[in-house]
Order: structure tokens, then C-alpha cells, then sequence
């Protein structure tokens, strides 16, 4: 059997009985990370007072799946597998998902438990419920795609859940005081651990929130939808303002009013 075991997001308490039980029967664990996983799992039994008798760890990350899976030894999976990311819920804003389709083509049999996971966490908090969420992880790094990105964000409907790292969340936050600044947004850091804290404000009072805190740690974003009520959408000048290629411009534009890309790359060469 190859389970996918999730891991606490911070505090070590969250891991469950079940997936202790588990991970005690495997002898083989693929691990996004097997520094990480090592560590948690001396800490585990350390903690719980267990011995776990795993003979194996292979690294298996997103640059590395496929290729892990093309050349591995099927005879592994004649005992218990189990798979590990870093912190949370495999396949979520994590590697997992190859491993899963892997199993469904090998007809292996295979399990996922349920467990913590922070984007789910952050939105239940957050208090800004509408029923339908949508979850994007993480935006782009680059500056054209990261746009295209946050506007399709704040045009939904639905509320949306956004990973930040410390190294992005300042600009992120920024961005939401100018394209969003009425629409009620809820930030958390550090979720379940120690220095866990969460801010909720406007776009606008979030950016002046955050001017003094300390920002290290990892972030989840969760964003209240324009049809809560916010009267506040993007409108065609706002990206018309954007310092954008006109092809990225003529992209979000037909995007937001339903015309061709082609039309509004005409006008915007006028």
C-alpha cells in the first residue's frame, strides 16, 4: 500500500494517530525533502516514544518526479510506501499528484489521509466565508505572468487563497492596496506555530499594518470576492495604467470586457 501521510504545518501536535501508526509500518518514505523528513520524524519519536524502521528515503520533488518514478524499483512497493512532503497536504501547492497518478496507472493500490493544511486553515479564520473559494497557491515570479495572475484573482467571483513567501508578501500587499484597497483581505503567518499572527484589514489598512511588522515566515492570503459587496472591481483603466507590452494589456482588457485580444491590440497601437 502507498499512503500519502499529511504533516503538520507548525505545530507537531496536529499530526494524527493514524498517520503515526502508519508511518511506524512503512519501510520506504519519498520525501520532498529528506533532510526535512528525517528531522520531523526524530522529533516524532522523540515525542511519541516510537521507533520507526524506515530503510529507505528517496528525494522526490517537482524537478525531480517524473524522472524518479521512470527508473524506480517496483519491488519497493511489495512492503508499506508512504509519501511525505515538507509541511502539509501532499499535492497541494506540493508534489504528490505524479506519484498518485503513478499509482493509478501501476494499479497499485494506494491511500490518502486527511490532515492539516494551511489554505483551508487560513480561509476558516479568515471569517470572510462566501460558500465558494478558489485556491491559487502560489502567483508568478515574473512580473507579466504575476500580473496576469492577481487580476484574474481579483475578478473572481469566488473568494481566493493565496500562498506568500517573506521574500513577496510586501509586494504583494502593495499590489492589493492599489488594485484592491476596499475589499476585505486576511493575512496570516506562521500558521500553528509559535509566533503565529494575523492581520485583517482593507487592502488599503493592510499595507500600513504590515509597514512595521516583521515578515518572516510563510504567508497565506485569503481575499474577500468583489460580489461581497465591496462596489469595487478592476476596470479597464486600471490595467490601461498598468507599465505593460501592449500584447499583455490587449490580454487582460479582452479578458475582463469579452472582446478579441486582436481588437484591443489594434487600438492600443493607435
Amino acid at each position: 500500500m502507498v499512503y500519502f501521510i499529511p504533516t503538520p504545518i507548525g505545530n507537531l501536535e496536529d499530526i494524527s494517530v493514524r498517520s503515526l501508526k502508519l508511518l511506524t509500518e512503512c519501510v520506504t518514505l519519498f520525501c520532498e525533502d529528506t533532510r526535512i523528513t528525517k528531522k520531523l520524524l526524530t522529533l516524532l519519536s522523540s515525542k511519541h516514544h516510537l521507533k520507526f524502521n524506515i530503510k529507505k528515503f528517496i528525494s522526490m520533488h517537482s524537478h525531480n518526479e517524473e524522472a524518479v518514478l521512470a527508473d524506480i524499483d517496483m519491488t519497493i512497493f511489495e512492503d508499506n510506501v508512504a509519501y511525505l512532503s515538507d509541511a502539509g497536504m501532499p499535492g497541494i501547492s506540493d508534489p504528490g499528484a505524479a506519484l498518485v497518478r503513478f499509482c493509478q496507472e501501476k494499479k497499485l493500490r494506494y491511500e490518502v489521509l486527511p490532515g492539516a493544511n494551511a489554505a483551508l486553515l487560513a480561509y476558516v479564520t479568515s471569517g470572510i466565508s462566501c460558500h465558494k473559494f478558489l485556491f491559487y497557491g502560489f502567483l508568478s515570479h515574473k512580473g507579466n505572468d504575476r500580473q496576469n495572475e492577481l487580476f484574474e484573482v481579483l475578478g473572481s467571483p469566488y473568494a481566493a487563497i493565496l500562498y506568500e513567501s517573506p521574500h513577496r508578501i510586501e509586494k504583494l500587499v502593495e499590489e492589493l492596496a492599489q488594485f484592491a484597497p476596499s475589499r476585505n483581505i486576511f493575512a496570516i503567518k506562521e500558521a500553528t506555530k509559535r509566533y503565529e499572527k494575523r492581520f485583517s484589514a482593507t487592502g488599503e489598512k493592510l499595507q500600513a499594518l504590515l509597514k512595521n511588522a516583521n515578515l518572516k515566515g510563510e504567508w497565506v492570503v485569503v481575499i474577500e470576492p468583489e460580489s461581497n459587496g465591496s462596489g469595487e472591481a478592476i476596470t479597464k483603466e486600471d490595467i490601461l495604467l498598468l507599465e505593460l507590452p501592449p500584447k499583455q494589456k490587449a490580454k487582460l482588457l479582452s479578458k475582463l470586457t469579452g472582446e478579441s485580444i486582436k481588437e484591443w491590440y489594434t487600438r492600443l497601437q493607435k
